[in-house]
């Protein structure tokens, strides 16, 4: 097996599975997973995030290889929602198929692999990520409901148009996007950050990697997969294998190549992203479904993922 490959995955493997022992022997239980989630979302990962982004300059971005990301992404919604019907269902379920892990394994495997360059790349994905995935997805479930609501009760609507405004200022001002922007925002003063700031945002940048990579393997532990697997084991091959090879295909008909094109196509070989897990709860569909197939997703893409980080090494 390639090197590159198994030095990048090798980290992440071992840090996932130490988190798995400790959640399978109970030294972290459920009711710590809460907690360690907020440290990661509300604290480690914005200090990453925003710290990544406070040097980057808006001409070093490119979003052409992010347009390729989110045509296939759509592409693929939309063929699952044209399989499985207009209904709350097929929605979750689309949105299993397109929702990459591109925060807790995402960004310590790019960075391991692919150094700063990568990073740009996939920060400037990750910021417009939850925006638009998360937002179409609510716009489609909450019109499924609608459409149910009319069709079994006749009660009037949601307003649509709250609807969407609420679901992107929620996409907005969030722990994930918010850093990005701001970090964003403040490269372009030409300011330096002071040392005595600087030093303990880079510190508790540095400690969201394994700590990320741990929650990971604890959530595995935790997970019952049960009499789901068989259907788990679909949804992980979709969003797994089939959601990159058509970021590869969209991306090299746009133009997209070296760096920019591998980061896409390995984000999109990420497993299924825990956001989605909260779409099934919030809309009472496919709960079970869905809690199955991020983990399954999660295990089977340490195969994939070496699959699809070997194979994109051999694009021009």
């Amino acid at each position: 097996m390639n090197s590159f490959v198994i030095s990048s995955l090798l980290p992440v493997v071992l840090l996932i599975a130490a988190g798995y022992l400790a959640g399978r022997r109970r030294w972290i239980g459920g009711n710590a997973v809460k907690d360690l989630s907020n440290l990661i979302f509300l604290l480690l990962a914005p200090a990453l995030l925003f710290r990544a982004m406070s040097t980057v300059h808006v001409q070093e971005l490119s979003l052409k290889p992010v347009a390729a990301y989110f045509i296939a992404s759509g592409l693929l919604f939309a063929a699952t929602m044209a399989l499985r019907g207009f209904n709350r269902t097929a929605a979750v379920i689309a949105l299993a198929n397109t929702y990459s892990n591109t925060v807790m394994i995402g960004i310590v495997l790019v960075d391991l692999a692919y150094g700063d360059a990568g990073m740009v790349v996939l920060l400037t994905l990750i910021s417009l990520h939850s925006l638009v995935l998360l937002t179409s997805a609510t716009v489609v479930l909450e019109l499924a409901v609608a459409r149910e609501h009319a069709a079994g009760s006749g009660a009037p609507a949601r307003s649509m148009g709250r609807t969407v405004l609420r679901a992107l200022r929620n996409a907005i001002i969030h722990p994930v996007p918010l850093p990005i922007i701001a970090g964003l925002l403040f490269a372009q003063t030409g300011w330096t950050m002071p040392e005595v700031i600087d030093k303990p945002i880079q510190l508790l940048g540095q400690a969201f990697g394994p700590v990320a990579l741990v929650m990971v393997g604890i959530t595995l532990a935790l997970t019952p997969i049960g009499r789901h697997w068989r259907g788990a084991l679909a949804q992980a091959l979709v969003k797994n294998l089939l959601h990159p090879l058509l970021v590869a295909a969209i991306g090299w008909l746009l133009g997209v190549r070296g760096i920019p094109l591998t980061v896409m196509v390995v984000a999109a070989a990420l497993p299924i992203g825990a956001n989605v897990f909260l779409f099934s709860q919030r809309y009472r569909t496919a709960e079970d479904l869905v809690t199955a197939s991020v983990a399954v997703s999660t295990v089977l893409a340490l195969g994939t993922l070496t699959l699809v980080m070997v194979c994109v090494r051999w694009l021009p």
